[in-house]
């Protein structure tokens, strides 16, 4: 495993990151779906969707869960998803707009999948149910796949985008919110898109920093990684791994930060699954190694951070 530099430990201490390793979340619920990922908790804290997907992931949906006396319910699917292709929710900073990725078709006249946009479901109150879905248009949507919307609290919307007319692969683009409308997105600097694939952007409420994913950098542990850039001076620094505590050799994506509990969500698809055994394995054992919630399949975990 690499070490950590000191510029990376000065990143961590930058946001408070604790050097425990993650843990998995909720995987006594997980364990009902073969794949789960991108994990969205609601402002107040008292809601939270994430992807439900099939062993190859060619099926997929939202599935929400609501907490009551601390506690998780079972999730369920949403209102709005199960009959196309769903994944990626976010909430607006007021809960009451949920934006998510779709290949649904435009129109109800037909069933025919379309590219993947990003869309909106919206509601008056918290206790209200979502509308149904509004595709956001343009020009953040496209010809083009548009991926894993995040916002910041002043209304700038981060995204991903596969523009294959590029001879970049998946790179991170961001529109600001200007007098009440979405400017023409703009992709970031090479400070942190590169010729290779950027994805799954988690904006800062504030803006002051992104932790995306990072397709097989140089500076990786193999597959996708996490990756961390800050703000600074209306420019955003380098990015830099954050290092063999959160990522594995296996594929590491999906971000989210929920700010009022310093706590960093993510997906992973590491493996724990024990292969060297002492001695022969009881049918009983060996279904229970295979069903282990860490086996290779991707899950969510979750990495405490301290207080800065």
């Amino acid at each position: 495993m690499k070490s950590i530099s000191t510029t990376l430990l000065f990143f961590f201490s930058f946001l408070g990151i604790s050097q425990e390793a993650p843990e998995l979340f909720l995987a006594e619920f997980i364990s009902n779906f073969p794949n789960v990922r991108d994990l969205a908790i609601s402002p107040n804290g008292n809601e939270m969707m994430f992807t439900a997907q099939s062993v190859m992931g060619n099926l997929s949906a939202i599935v929400i869960s609501k907490k009551t006396n601390n506690s998780w319910s079972t999730p369920k699917v949403a209102s709005f998803s199960g009959q196309f292709f769903d994944l990626e929710p976010f909430y607006s900073n007021d809960g009451l707009k949920l934006y998510f990725v779709s290949t649904r078709p435009l129109s109800n006249e037909t069933l025919e999948p379309k590219d993947f946009d990003i869309w909106f479901v919206e509601r008056h109150t918290l206790s209200d149910t979502w509308s149904e879905p509004i595709n956001l248009g343009f020009p953040i949507n496209t010809e083009h796949g548009e991926f894993y919307p995040s916002i910041a609290n002043n209304g700038n919307f981060y995204f991903t985008r596969d523009n294959p007319d590029l001879k970049t692969k998946d790179d991170i683009y961001v529109s600001e919110f200007k007098n009440g409308a979405y400017q023409t997105p703009v992709k970031l600097s090479h400070a942190i898109n590169s010729d290779g694939y950027e994805y799954n952007a988690f904006i800062a409420p504030d803006e002051s920093y992104l932790v995306f994913g990072s397709y097989n950098r140089k500076d990786g542990f193999g597959s996708g990684d996490l990756y961390i850039s800050f703000k600074k001076d209306n420019h955003w620094t380098v990015a830099k791994n954050l290092g063999g505590i959160v990522n594995s050799d296996k594929m590491d994506y999906c971000p989210f930060v929920d700010t009022k509990t310093n706590t960093l969500y993510f997906t992973s698809k590491r493996d724990n699954t024990k292969i060297n055994q002492e001695k022969p394995l009881t049918t009983e054992e060996l279904v229970s190694e295979l069903n282990k919630a860490d086996n290779g399949s991707s899950r969510l975990y979750r990495f405490l951070l301290k207080n800065y």
